[in-house]
């Protein structure tokens, strides 16, 4: 099901073979489109995530996948909304803006603390955020009618989807909403190509190669990769995964300094065509 967040019954209810291209992160890119710069400027953002600009490079980020205003765009688990803040006021007069969120697990508290807040953020500023529409993104759900979406955006969720066994099944889902040459862009933090990649990804880290050939088994093309999330500081050799890095810093207090210098995740940043 589908339904529009400023709902107060949901409200209530849920407090529950291609060419290859490169592109070189350059804001003049965007240069043409100045409500997309003014969306990344804006007043809904949040200072602590302007902060991570540096390190996610929304403008270079969403030009490479071609984001344009008149877009039916679905965000995948969008989490605090980082994207949201983005997306969200570009979006509102001339496309759509679809967020597919996962039911939190049963007992878990922090994951439905954090849907209630994200859920709270939409509802608090309808001005911005009340056109955006709310699915779920399990099996009892539909993100979006087939054929009907522009663009799928993924950041980081790739190896979540390993770890619970439902890559094949959800990457099957975006590719069957998206229209046809619609695209799929997804970013997750890159493995070591050294190394055999686990299938469960449970450092977080996933090897470029193997998620190429994972999406394109479910039938994309590769259109192109960005070098935007590269940090060649990263050794992604951690106590604690990807996690034992900036935002999370799971050591806590332990060599905190260092990982704060090392910054957050080397990342890759691909697109991918349905054909």
């Amino acid at each position: 099901m589908q339904y529009r967040i400023y709902r107060r019954d949901l409200f209530a209810a849920t407090l529950g073979a291609t060419a290859i291209s490169i592109l070189r992160p350059n804001p003049a890119n965007a240069a043409t489109d100045p409500k997309l710069l003014a969306a990344i400027d804006g007043r809904t953002r949040k200072a602590a995530n302007i902060k991570r600009d540096r390190y996610r490079h929304p403008l270079q980020a969403l030009n490479f996948f071609g984001l344009r205003a008149n877009q039916s765009v679905v965000e995948i688990e969008p989490g605090a909304g980082y994207w949201t803040e983005i997306l969200a006021p570009y979006l509102k007069a001339q496309g759509i803006y679809r967020v597919a969120i996962p039911a939190p697990p049963a007992g878990n508290k922090r994951a439905a603390a954090a849907l209630a807040a994200y859920l709270k953020k939409l509802h608090d500023d309808p001005a911005d955020y009340g056109k955006v529409i709310v699915t779920g993104f399990d099996a009892n759900s539909s993100i979006a009618p087939p054929n009907s979406v522009d663009l799928v955006l993924s950041f980081r969720n790739l190896h979540d989807w390993m770890a619970d066994g439902t890559a094949a099944a959800k990457l099957a889902e975006i590719y069957g909403i998206l229209k046809p040459d619609g695209v799929l862009g997804i970013e997750d933090h890159r493995g070591l190509n050294t190394q055999p990649q686990d299938p469960l990804a449970k450092s977080g880290y996933v090897r470029e190669d193997y998620a190429i050939a994972l999406i394109e088994k479910s039938g994309f093309n590769l259109a192109g990769r960005s070098p935007i999330g590269d940090n060649p500081r990263d050794t992604k050799n951690y106590p604690k995964g990807v996690w034992t890095l900036p935002p999370v810093l799971a050591m806590g207090a332990v060599d905190r300094a260092k990982y704060l210098a090392i910054g957050e995740s080397d990342r890759w940043t691909l697109k991918f065509v349905k054909v």
